[in-house]
């Protein structure tokens, strides 16, 4: 009986969390490990289309999730705007994505400028491409060859204070992906707010 009033409370505890609750776990993607990814189109914030296969000529492509509200995206948003800026002349093309359900064009536009995004922004309406993917969290980062080979899955680093970092992950990863070897850490946990899909 006891059990039972303990998994009920716990069952309570986990639907009464807050829509920008932060969550440590394990992302989903484990089915594409080491695949290769189907190319996708979506819009940009003006309505333009863009596709993977726009990018075959970069050295690496970073897809982002983010979020204009979760809080532990917004902890990253100093970080990624310096990754794309170290790297971008590096050959490396970075692209935001936004799957959440209830953060429109006007407040994503606002949002990038803001931070200093100088990234191009997709979004995924009805969390399509977060669910081919299977993204779980904003922040989440997947890192694809030109032709378009999963690379690197996960976190941007280990820490959500920058002060208390101690693995560089994407950074350590774009350095092995430029430097021609192979990614010592492909796969971490992301963590952070789970993406708010249409259903």
């Amino acid at each position: 009986m006891y059990k039972m009033l303990a998994l009920l409370a716990f069952a309570l505890i986990l639907t009464s969390c807050t829509k920008h609750e932060a969550v440590a776990h394990t992302s989903g993607g484990e089915g594409i490990k080491d695949s290769v990814i189907k190319s996708f189109t979506l819009p940009d914030l003006d309505g333009k289309n863009v596709s993977l296969t726009d990018f075959k000529s970069s050295k690496a492509i970073v897809l982002m999730f983010i979020s204009t509200q979760c809080p532990v995206s917004n902890d990253y948003n100093g970080r990624l705007a310096t990754l794309s800026n170290d790297y971008s002349g590096k050959g490396v093309t970075f692209l935001g994505i936004n799957s959440n359900k209830a953060e429109d064009i006007g407040e994503i536009k606002e949002h990038g400028s803001k931070n200093g995004f100088k990234f191009t922004i997709l979004k995924d309406k009805g969390n399509v491409v977060a669910d081919q993917l299977a993204a779980s969290f904003t922040p989440e980062i997947y890192v694809l060859s030109p032709d378009l080979k999963l690379l690197y899955h996960g976190r941007i680093d280990d820490k959500r204070r920058i002060d208390e970092v101690t693995s560089s992950d994407l950074k350590n990863a774009l350095d092995e992906i430029l430097a021609g070897k192979p990614v010592a850490v492909a796969k971490t946990k992301a963590f952070g707010c789970t993406i708010k899909r249409v259903n």
